[in-house]
C-alpha cells in the first residue's frame, strides 16, 4: 500500500515562523504545530501545501510560494510520511480557519513553543532557516 503523505509548512515572513494551535485530535490540541495537510492522488506536494495553506489560513494559493524542502522526512506511522517545505508568504493575512489559533515566533521563541511531537524534529532546520532569511 503506498505511502500517505503529509506536507508541512514551514511559513517565514523576515526572522518569524507562522505557527498554527491544533484543535484535534484531543492528545494534540493546544500544542503547535507547522500548518498544511495530506497530499490527494494525483497533486504534486508544493500544489497539495499551497491548496492546504489557503484552505486553513483563509489565503489565495497565489499569496503563498512554496520553496524547497525543509529537514528530514519524518515517519508518523507505517503508512505516513511527514515532510516540510519553505514557504514565502506573498500576500494576504493568515487567519486561524482550522487551527485554535496562529502566532508569529521568533528563532529565540522555537524552543518555548508546545510542539506535536513531530513537528519538534525540525527545530534546528527551523533555527537555521529563520537565521538565514533574518
Amino acid at each position: 500500500m503506498p505511502t500517505q503523505i503529509v506536507v508541512a509548512g514551514a511559513v517565514i515572513a523576515g526572522s518569524t515562523l507562522l505557527v498554527a494551535q491544533r484543535v484535534r485530535p484531543p492528545e494534540l490540541a493546544g500544542r503547535w504545530e507547522l500548518p498544511g495537510g495530506k497530499v490527494a492522488p494525483g497533486e504534486t506536494e508544493r500544489v497539495a501545501l499551497a491548496r492546504e495553506l489557503a484552505e486553513e489560513l483563509g489565503l489565495d494559493v497565489s499569496d503563498v510560494a512554496v520553496g524547497d524542502r525543509l529537514g528530514d522526512d519524518i515517519p508518523l506511522d507505517g503508512m505516513t510520511t511527514l515532510r516540510a517545505y519553505r514557504v514565502r508568504l506573498l500576500g494576504g493575512e493568515p487567519h486561524p480557519h482550522d487551527h485554535r489559533a496562529l502566532r508569529w515566533v521568533t528563532v529565540d521563541e522555537l524552543h518555548d513553543v508546545d510542539w506535536v511531537p513531530a513537528d519538534r524534529a525540525w527545530l534546528t532546520d527551523l533555527m537555521g532557516a529563520l537565521r538565514a532569511s533574518s
